[in-house]
């Protein structure tokens, strides 16, 4: 006679052992190359951030701390600028800065864009009709004279802070396009209809179901949401519209423009500053060239 097999034991040998997970993850990452290469671009400044810190001192990157002008030796590993700050000091407190401005800006534009996309593509109606007139109109406007326009307004001294609402106040507008473009398409799949046949509500059905189905899709529009952030603040403080007391790395750009870094030869001044910006941008897009895979149906392929 048999014996039935007990269901921890069904469970134990169903589940896949952690070496061929492990060997299916591996596979992957030789199949999608540009989602590893970003995150390894993205560790290598933050590897940059942590050296740079054991070597500087935070009071480093403040004026007159130490001779102006000075190119790189073994005391100042990227020299120092015109105001006698100390770069590497400088950067390693401005990137982390700048970054802060792309997630902050990011993650409130992907916040409202989701919930205007899902609320406007599912239940339609003049809430649907009004949300994308106002999208439509403002993508028409050039955002950065609207950014422009808004930090002037602003009163009293700019933070990072301030600097990243201000941002923020048109980085909803494609998370909102793009989403609710999926939202309009996944509303018709049949778990969808099944949900609402059974008696879900609204809310629920959006929560429950359709938003685990496009969180591929958030994800990757956060990470451009993040990139289109960093390029905003940088572009507002190239032209001294920033936070003149925080070295980021816009305003790092806009003191080399304003001291003429470039005319008189000082090359360790501007380009520490580009390098890292150039780092980042080329990381977030591969990473959401990586996540393109894992959001499109049609390229994704399983683990």
């Amino acid at each position: 006679m048999s014996q039935e097999l007990s269901p921890p034991a069904v469970a134990l040998e169903a589940a896949p052992p952690a070496a061929s997970r492990l060997r299916a993850f591996l596979r992957y990452c030789r199949r999608n190359p540009p989602l590893v290469v970003g995150i390894l671009l993205l560790l290598l400044i933050v590897a940059f951030v942590l050296v740079g810190s054991i070597k500087t001192d935070p009071t480093d990157a403040k004026p007159l701390s130490y001779r102006p002008s000075q190119p790189p030796s073994a005391e100042h590993w990227l020299g120092t600028d015109r105001l006698g700050k100390d770069i590497l000091a400088v950067m390693v407190e401005g990137t982390p800065k700048t970054i802060r401005i792309g997630l902050i800006a990011g993650t409130i534009g992907v916040v409202i864009g989701t919930l205007l996309a899902f609320f406007s593509g599912y239940y339609g109606g003049w809430f649907d009709t009004l949300t994308r007139s106002v999208v439509d109109i403002l993508r028409t406007v050039p955002a950065l004279l609207v950014l422009v326009v808004i930090a002037i307004s602003i009163p009293g001294n700019m933070s990072v802070e301030t600097m990243a609402l201000i941002v923020a106040a048109l980085s909803w507008l494609n998370p909102t396009r793009v989403l609710r473009s999926q939202v309009l398409v996944i509303k018709q799949q049949s778990y969808v209809e099944l949900a609402r046949f059974t008696g879900m509500s609204g809310p629920e059905i959006i929560v429950r179901e359709m938003m685990p189905n496009l969180m591929p899709y958030i994800v990757s529009t956060f990470v451009i949401a993040v990139s289109a952030g960093v390029l905003a603040s940088i572009g507002l403080e190239a032209l001294g519209l920033g936070p003149f007391e925080a070295n980021t790395l816009g305003m790092t750009i806009y003191w080399t423009m304003w001291y003429g870094a470039l005319l008189n030869g000082w090359w360790w001044w501007w380009a520490p500053p580009i390098v890292v910006i150039v780092t980042l941008f080329v990381g977030l897009f591969l990473i959401s060239q990586g996540l393109d895979e894992w959001a499109n149906p049609r390229l994704r392929r399983s683990v």
